[in-house]
C-alpha cells in the first residue's frame, strides 16, 4: 500500500493527522494509523493540497446544473469519527453506499487488512470511474468499486459484518437489513423530519437494528430515495417547507400563510452564540408527528416575513392550514443572550406555538439527554408502535 506522501504534501498528511486525533482523541490507534497511511491528495486531483488535506471542510467534487452538490469528499474529522464508530477489525467484509473519491474505501481496506473485503457502490459512472482509478494508483486494487443503486446492497458479496453509508439517507432499504450480519454494525447519516443524525446501529438477532451512538453531521443526500418533499409557501421573497412522504401535511392548505397575522410565544430559555440548540428540533421527533423543516431565504428574513432561529435550516410545527416556527429576540443587556421562542400564523398558529415552547421547555431540562433509536425494516414488522416514524422501507422509533 502507498503509506507516504513527499514534500509539502507529506508535511500536510501529518498536521491533517494531528489535527483530527487532538479533536477526537478517542479515535483508537487502527483509525489513526489508516489516516496515516492512506495520502488524502491522491484522491482529490482537483484539489489544492490545503484543500486536500484539510480536516475541517469538505471538498466539493461534483455539483449539478442547479449548483445541487453530487458528490464530495467529506468532512475529514467526520470520516474519521464514522469510522471509529463502525469498529471495523482485521477480516471484516464491509460494504459502503457512496464511493466518493475512494478516500474512504481506501482507509477502509487499511482497516480490514488483506484478509478482509471492501465493496464501495454509487450510482453515477463518473463517479465510480474516478474513484477506481484512484484507488488502482494509491495501491488498493482490491477494493472491488460498484456502478450500481446503492439501496440494493451486494448479493453476490453479502453478508457484510459492517455497513457504512457515506451519503444522507431518507430511509433503511430492506437489503442493508437482510445483507447485514447478526451482530454486525452500521453506521449511516439518517434524515428524518428536516434533519440529519448519524447514528450507529447494531443488529439484533431479531433484526432490528438499535443504536449505540447518535451525532450531528450532515452529507450529500441519497440519489433515488423519494421519501422527502418540498415545497414553497411563499415565492418572492421564498419560504420552503421541507417534509417526509409519512406526514399529513398538505402545503395547498398554507397558500397565503404569512398574510395572517403573526403571534408569538416565548419560552423563558435563553441561549448563548455558541450554545446548539439542535437537541430542541431532534428531541421534538421523538413524539411530535408535526415537526418538519422550513428554509426561509435572506429576503424572507430581511423583510421580517419568516424569522428562523436558523433562516435556512429551522424545525416547524405544521397542522392543517396552520404552522409555527423556532425563532428567537435579542435580550437587553451587555452581553449577547437570545430567548428562544415561536412565530405561528393561521387559525391555530398560537397553540402551535405554545406546543413548540413546550419542546424547547423539555430541551431546556436536560440539554445534554441523549436519544436512543431503533429501525426495523417494515416488510418483516407489522406492529408499530404509535410514535413510529413511518419510511418507505422501514419504521424508526426515537426514544429519551
Amino acid at each position: 500500500m502507498t503509506t507516504a506522501t513527499s514534500g509539502t504534501a507529506a508535511e500536510l498528511h501529518a498536521d491533517m493527522v494531528q489535527k483530527i486525533t487532538s479533536s477526537r482523541p478517542g479515535l483508537g490507534e487502527p483509525v489513526v494509523h489508516a489516516l496515516r497511511a492512506v495520502p488524502r491528495h491522491l484522491f482529490l486531483p482537483g484539489a489544492t493540497l490545503d484543500e486536500a488535506y484539510n480536516p475541517y471542510k469538505a471538498v466539493i467534487t461534483k455539483t449539478a446544473a442547479d449548483g445541487t452538490h453530487l458528490s464530495c469528499a467529506s468532512v475529514a474529522t467526520l470520516v474519521a469519527g464514522m469510522l471509529a464508530e463502525l469498529r471495523i477489525s482485521p477480516g471484516d467484509r464491509v460494504f459502503e453506499v457512496g464511493a466518493g473519491t475512494g478516500y474512504n474505501a481506501a482507509l477502509l481496506a487499511e482497516l480490514t487488512g488483506p484478509a478482509g473485503q471492501v465493496v464501495t457502490v454509487d450510482i453515477d459512472e463518473e463517479i465510480t470511474e474516478q474513484a477506481s482509478n484512484a484507488l488502482m494508483a494509491a495501491g488498493y486494487s482490491d477494493v472491488r468499486v460498484l456502478t450500481s443503486d446503492g439501496a440494493l446492497g451486494d448479493e453476490t458479496d453479502a453478508p457484510f459484518d459492517k455497513i457504512i453509508v457515506t451519503v444522507g439517507a431518507c430511509d433503511i432499504p430492506d437489503a442493508w437489513f437482510t445483507q447485514l450480519v447478526p451482530g454486525g454494525r452500521m453506521v449511516l447519516p439518517l434524515r428524518w423530519r428536516g434533519q440529519t443524525r448519524g447514528v450507529a446501529f447494531v443488529k439484533g438477532d431479531d433484526g432490528v437494528l438499535r443504536s449505540e451512538s447518535v451525532f450531528l453531521c450532515g452529507f450529500v443526500p441519497m440519489i433515488g430515495q423519494d421519501v422527502e418533499r418540498a415545497a414553497a409557501l411563499h415565492t418572492d421573497p421564498l419560504v420552503r417547507v421541507h417534509y417526509d412522504v409519512d406526514q399529513d401535511i398538505d402545503p395547498a392548505r398554507l397558500t397565503g400563510i404569512f398574510d395572517s397575522p403573526r403571534t408569538s410565544a416565548w419560552s423563558g430559555a435563553t441561549v448563548g452564540p455558541q450554545d446548539p440548540i439542535d437537541g430542541i428540533w431532534l428531541r421534538a421527533t421523538a413524539t411530535d408527528p408535526a415537526v418538519c423543516r422550513i428554509e426561509a431565504s435572506p429576503d424572507a428574513v430581511s423583510t421580517d416575513l419568516c424569522a428562523p432561529f436558523i433562516p435556512n435550516l429551522s424545525p416547524v410545527l405544521i397542522d392543517g392550514s396552520s404552522l409555527a416556527y423556532l425563532t428567537k429576540r435579542r435580550l437587553e443587556g451587555p452581553d449577547p443572550v437570545w430567548e428562544l421562542g415561536a412565530h405561528g400564523h393561521g387559525p391555530d398558529g398560537r397553540t402551535l406555538a405554545e406546543r413548540l415552547c413546550g419542546h424547547i421547555h423539555t430541551w431546556n431540562i436536560d440539554r445534554t439527554a441523549r436519544p436512543s433509536l431503533t429501525a426495523v425494516p417494515l416488510a418483516a414488522h407489522a406492529d408499530l408502535t404509535d410514535h413510529a416514524i413511518v419510511k418507505k422501507d422501514c419504521a424508526i422509533t426515537v426514544t429519551y
